[in-house]
C-alpha cells in the first residue's frame, strides 16, 4: 500500500518550479574612475567578486585590482565565463560593455569621476611603468571620454536585458552613507552597509582635483 501511494504521489505531484538564474553584476567606468574600490566595496558587503588575482597589488592600486583576465577577450568573442558570474560582481571596463551578450541579466555599477583626476590618475599609472605620459594631450582626449562615456550610458539605458546605476566616485568619497544604501536597494538589499562603509578608504583618494 505504501509502495502504491508513493507511486501516486511522484505522478500526481507538481513539478518544481526551475529557478531563475541570477544576474551578473558589472562594475564598469574608465579606467581609474575607482572601479577597483567599488569591486572591494561589494566585497566586503557580502557579495561574491569574480577575480582571479593575475594582476596584484601595487602603488597605483594598493588593494588589488580585483581583475577577471579573461574579461579582455569579450570583444575577441570569449563569453563562456559570463556564466560563471551570475549572482557575482565582476569588473568590465567601459570599452567593453557594449560586448556583453543579451543573454544574460545585467545590473551594471557605473562609476563616474571627475576627468580631470581620471586623467592624472592615468598619466601617474603610465609614469610608474615606465612609459611616456603628457599632459599636453589632456585637452585632446577629455572630450573624447565625456563623448564615450556619454554613448556608453545611452546604450546601457536602452538595453532591456540591464539596469544601470550610475554612482559618482568624488561625492562617494565625500559622503558614502546614501551612496551605500542606494548600492545595497540595487542589488535585492543583502550586503551589509557597515561593513561596506569600512571599506571606503579616504587615503586611497588621490590625484585629487578642485572642482
Amino acid at each position: 500500500m505504501n509502495r502504491l501511494l508513493q507511486k501516486l504521489f511522484k505522478h500526481t505531484s507538481a513539478p518544481t518550479a526551475p529557478v531563475p538564474p541570477k544576474p551578473i553584476i558589472i562594475v564598469s567606468g574608465l579606467p581609474r574612475s575607482g572601479t577597483s574600490m567599488m569591486m572591494k566595496i561589494l566585497e566586503a558587503g557580502g557579495l561574491p567578486v569574480l577575480t582571479d588575482a593575475l594582476r596584484t597589488a601595487d602603488a597605483d592600486n594598493p588593494k588589488g585590482y580585483y581583475e577577471y583576465e579573461r574579461v579582455k577577450q569579450l570583444d575577441k568573442g570569449d563569453q563562456a565565463w559570463l556564466a560563471e558570474a551570475q549572482g557575482k560582481a565582476v569588473k568590465v571596463i567601459s570599452a567593453l560593455l557594449m560586448h556583453l551578450p543579451p543573454a544574460h541579466q545585467y545590473r551594471v555599477i557605473f562609476m563616474q569621476r571627475n576627468l580631470a583626476e581620471v586623467l592624472a590618475s592615468q598619466r601617474k599609472m603610465l609614469a610608474h611603468r615606465g612609459e611616456q605620459a603628457n599632459a599636453a594631450n589632456d585637452a585632446e582626449v577629455a572630450p573624447l571620454f565625456e563623448k564615450h562615456v556619454q554613448a556608453t550610458k545611452t546604450w546601457l539605458q536602452t538595453q532591456p536585458n540591464i539596469t544601470m546605476l550610475e554612482i559618482d566616485y568624488n561625492q562617494l568619497m565625500a559622503d558614502p552613507a546614501p551612496y551605500l544604501q542606494a548600492i545595497n536597494r540595487f542589488l535585492g538589499n543583502t550586503l551589509s552597509i557597515e561593513r561596506m562603509a569600512q571599506a571606503v578608504d579616504p587615503e586611497l583618494y588621490r590625484n585629487r582635483s578642485e572642482r
